[in-house]
C-alpha cells in the first residue's frame, strides 16, 4: 500500500511542480548583482509560479513561496551551485542562483550572527543535501490542489502545517527554519497561540514546520538587503 501511495504522490507532486503561466518579473536587476551582494547564510526567498507556489502564496498571504539558503560560491560564477534548498520532487539539493533568474527575489540576511553561527547554520543544511522526501502522504499534499480554499484568513496559515508528513517538511521553508534554530537564532517569536481539544486559546512553542518562507520577509531579526542600493544608488545620478 505504501508503493501505491509514494507513486500517486510522486505524480501529484510533479503536477504542482508545474509552472503556471502569466508569470511576471518585476525587476530587470542583473544577476551578477545579485551574487555581488550575497553573504554566506543570507536566505534568497522566491516569488515562484508552480502550481504549489500560488496555493502557498495564498495561504500565507505573501508574495514569497520559496526560501533557499546561500552556502557561497565564486563570486565570478552565477551558474555555480551555491544555494540549499528543499525541494517537494527533488529533495534536499544544491542549486545555482542562475535558476531563478527569471523570478522575482529577494535577500534576507541575519543581523548580528556570528561567523562561527553562520558555519553552523550552513553545516546542518549541507548534511541534509541529498535527502529526498517520502511522498506517501498524499493527502499532506492534496490541500494544494486546491489553489484558493474557502478558508477564514487566520486559518489559512495553518492549512500549511496540516499533517506530520514529510511534504510538509519539503513544502515550507521547514529546513531552513530548523538551521537557525539548532544555533538559537529567532525567526519570529517563538511562541504562538493555538486552540487546544477544549478549544481554549494556548501558548505553544512555534515548530520549525510551522514557519512559511514568508516570515524571513516579516522577521524582525532579519534585514532585507538589496544589491541596487547596496552597489550606492543615486537618484542625481539617475536625471
Amino acid at each position: 500500500m505504501d508503493s501505491i501511495s509514494r507513486a500517486l504522490g510522486r505524480r501529484l507532486a510533479a503536477y504542482l511542480s508545474k509552472p503556471r503561466p502569466g508569470y511576471e518579473r518585476l525587476s530587470r536587476l542583473p544577476l551578477q548583482d545579485i551574487m555581488d551582494t550575497l553573504q554566506p547564510a543570507d536566505i534568497v526567498l522566491v516569488d515562484g509560479n508552480s502550481h504549489i507556489s500560488t496555493a502557498i502564496k495564498y495561504l500565507t498571504q505573501s508574495t514569497w513561496s520559496h526560501a533557499c539558503l546561500y552556502v557561497g560560491a565564486q563570486q565570478s560564477d552565477v551558474g555555480q551551485p551555491c544555494l540549499i534548498e528543499a525541494d517537494l520532487t527533488e529533495g534536499v539539493t544544491v542549486v545555482p542562483l542562475r535558476k531563478y533568474e527569471q523570478f522575482n527575489i529577494r535577500i534576507c540576511r541575519p543581523v548580528g550572527l556570528s561567523a562561527a553561527d553562520k558555519e553552523a547554520v550552513m553545516n546542518f543544511a549541507r548534511d541534509r543535501v541529498g535527502h529526498v522526501y517520502d511522498l506517501k502522504n498524499i493527502f499532506d499534499l492534496a490541500r494544494y490542489l486546491i489553489q484558493s480554499p474557502a478558508v477564514p484568513v487566520r486559518y489559512r496559515r495553518d492549512m500549511i502545517a496540516f499533517g506530520s508528513g514529510e511534504p510538509t517538511q519539503a513544502i515550507c521553508s521547514t529546513l531552513i527554519a530548523e538551521a537557525f534554530q539548532t544555533v538559537a537564532y529567532p525567526i519570529l517569536p517563538e511562541l504562538i497561540k493555538v486552540e487546544d481539544k477544549k478549544g481554549e486559546v494556548v501558548s505553544v512553542a512555534r515548530h520549525f514546520t510551522h514557519y512559511v518562507p514568508g516570515d524571513f520577509d516579516l522577521s524582525p531579526y532579519f534585514r532585507i538587503v538589496k544589491p541596487t542600493i547596496e552597489k550606492g544608488f543615486e537618484l542625481s545620478a539617475r536625471r
